[in-house]
């Protein structure tokens, strides 16, 4: 005899798998032969994701002129593009721009895209502000923990990426800009990065607390300038106590001798985490820095992994993303 209330239970079962398939595997195609024709409305699509159930969001090859923003519930997404240089996340909006109020909107309202939410990753992604070099504007915010991103590209020219709190780890990236183009009071690593000077400036701007043991961690990276008479600091000091380590880093002769620059906050002197360990090329003067930075030892250096950098108390695992 055939139970026909347990077959109508599992057709509702298979019914409910298809649709969260459909919901955790959206595509976006900016010609609209896809399921949606903006990278926000896949986003809005769906409310969250979970550890073992992410939201991947396939990103069409495109240019998308957009804001974008991942609100602080939506965790576990994931933004996955084909090619960086081919699927990229663009607006313009620039500091003095005017708001409804009729007053400029500042740094922090110009994010092209917005990370809210805790989990996020993205690969293959370029994240640009295509406002020029017109002043603050930047590309990416991220307020999220244990963000990642691999195989991106960040472009912009001032405050390129903000990293404001908690965590983030960088892979195979790219990232352009001339004036504290990376700068934030997070914690990051960033691995293998190719980081592009574009004009005279400083590439690092932390504003790490006092309680926090790092700030920015470059590591295996790369830093060039655009034009050969280009040269830059590799960071200033937004908060006095502002972390920032470059371990085994490539710099070609865009990087200024002394290295690092107080912006003119003497006290910084005694306070900031600035350090460097076997950093090679022409930019690598050891001799020639500022005396109150700190060339790290072999064993001080290789004490300095990115586990005990992201870790954290909830043991971050980088290669599962939780």
């Amino acid at each position: 005899m055939i139970d026909s209330t347990r077959i109508a239970g599992l057709g509702a079962l298979l019914i409910g798998a298809v649709h969260l398939a459909a919901q955790t595997n959206l595509i976006v195609a900016a010609d609209g032969s896809s399921q949606f024709k903006t990278v926000q409305e896949a986003i809005m699509a769906v409310s969250a994701g979970t550890a073992a159930n992410p939201v991947f969001i396939h990103v069409k090859p495109g240019t998308y002129k957009e804001l974008i923003y991942i609100q602080r519930e939506k965790r576990f997404f994931r933004l996955i593009g084909e090619d960086p240089e081919k699927t990229i996340l663009t607006y313009n909006l620039c500091a003095t721009n005017k708001g409804s109020d009729g007053k400029p909107i500042g740094t922090f309202r110009t994010p092209s895209t917005t990370i809210d939410a805790d989990d996020f990753m993205a690969e293959n992604i370029t994240f640009e502000n295509s406002a020029g070099p017109v002043g603050q504007a930047l590309a990416i915010r991220v307020d999220g923990d244990r963000a990642t991103f691999r195989n991106c590209r960040f472009l912009g020219w001032q405050d390129t990426i903000l990293l404001n709190r908690d965590r983030q780890y960088f892979e195979n990236c790219y990232i352009a800009g001339h004036v504290d183009f990376i700068f934030g009071a997070a914690t990051a690593w960033f691995e293998k990065c190719h980081i592009q000077c574009l004009r005279d400036g400083y590439i690092t701007a932390a504003s790490t607390p006092v309680d926090q043991p790092f700030g920015f961690v470059f590591s295996n990276c790369k830093i060039t300038g655009d034009h050969p008479e280009t040269r830059t600091y590799l960071g200033r000091p937004w908060r006095i106590y502002a972390g920032t380590v470059f371990l085994n880093t490539e710099m070609s002769d865009v990087v200024r001798p002394e290295g690092w620059n107080d912006w003119k906050k003497p006290e910084a002197h005694q306070t900031t985490r600035y350090m460097e360990f076997n950093s090679t090329g022409l930019g690598a003067n050891p001799q020639a820095r500022v005396p109150w930075a700190r060339q790290l030892t072999q064993s001080e250096a290789a004490a300095i992994t990115p586990g005990k950098v992201l870790g954290g108390s909830d043991g971050w695992n980088l290669l599962t993303g939780r």
